[in-house]
């Protein structure tokens, strides 16, 4: 198999797990920078992630053009992940979704911390994108261009989560298995969040113990491994699994 197959089979393996975990429904999306080029990445066309496969991937610039002559639509906010690749060299896959759980905290001043173990993967500081404060209030609050997904790479900043006021969030991973990890955990964690305001007031994470989570979950531990394979299997595509890294095989 080659290092793009390999591409294609894990952004299939990505966005059934995202379907599966609720993450994202019909819409949402998760892409993945080129492993050779870092100028372009790597998106399905305008499909649900659900029914996505390999066939389905197709190549952009990071200003969102289409690489070749496939003249199937893409997704209209494409621009979201080009904008983070742009902005972020060390952002190798970017996740859109709109998770019924985090709403609430991009559209009110409560704060979205860490406060679960697993939950540190949103970082410290989750801040708010408000599209109309620089594109007005009759936008259809998609990002649409390049224009607006600048602006939303600007608030994420070198933070790992953003929220879109009365949209979703965007999140940034290290790797494809990082961004599908904040993704299946942001939402829990705002779920667990929300369920505590309501007994008191919630303790956050601390930020030492923040760092001290960020390297367990690289893709070649036996964590992520871990984590990687028990969602693929949820999601029935355990079969497109590749072999496990060496420290995964205890190697």
């Amino acid at each position: 198999m080659s290092e793009l197959e390999q591409v294609y089979r894990d952004l299939v393996i990505a966005n059934r797990i995202l379907a599966r975990e609720d993450v994202v429904d019909a819409y949402g999306h998760v892409s993945m920078r080129h492993p050779k080029d870092p100028g372009r990445y790597f998106l399905s066309w305008s499909r649900s992630p659900e029914l996505i496969d390999e066939t389905d991937i197709l190549e952009f610039t990071l200003d969102g053009k289409k690489v070749g002559d496939d003249n199937r639509p893409p997704y209209l906010e494409r621009f979201i992940h080009g904008a983070i690749y742009e902005a972020r060299p060390d952002v190798m896959s970017v996740v859109h979704s709109h998770a019924e759980d985090t709403l609430p905290y991009g559209i009110t001043h409560a704060k979205m911390p860490p406060v679960i173990h697993s939950g540190s993967v949103i970082g410290n500081e989750v801040p708010i994108w408000d599209i109309a404060e620089k594109f007005g209030r009759e936008t259809n609050l998609l990002v649409c261009n390049m224009e607006q997904g600048r602006d939303l790479a600007k608030t994420l900043g070198a933070n790992r989560v953003a929220l879109m006021r009365g949209h979703g969030f965007a999140a940034a991973g290290r790797s494809l298995m990082d961004a599908v990890r904040i993704g299946v955990y942001a939402p829990k964690n705002a779920r667990v969040h929300t369920t505590a305001l309501r007994l008191g007031t919630p303790m956050p994470l601390y930020p030492g113990e923040v760092a001290a989570r960020t390297d367990l979950f690289n893709p070649d531990t036996a964590e992520m491994w871990r984590a990687w394979e028990y969602w693929a299997r949820r999601a029935s595509v355990a079969e497109r699994l590749g072999p496990p890294p060496a420290a995964a095989r205890g190697k």
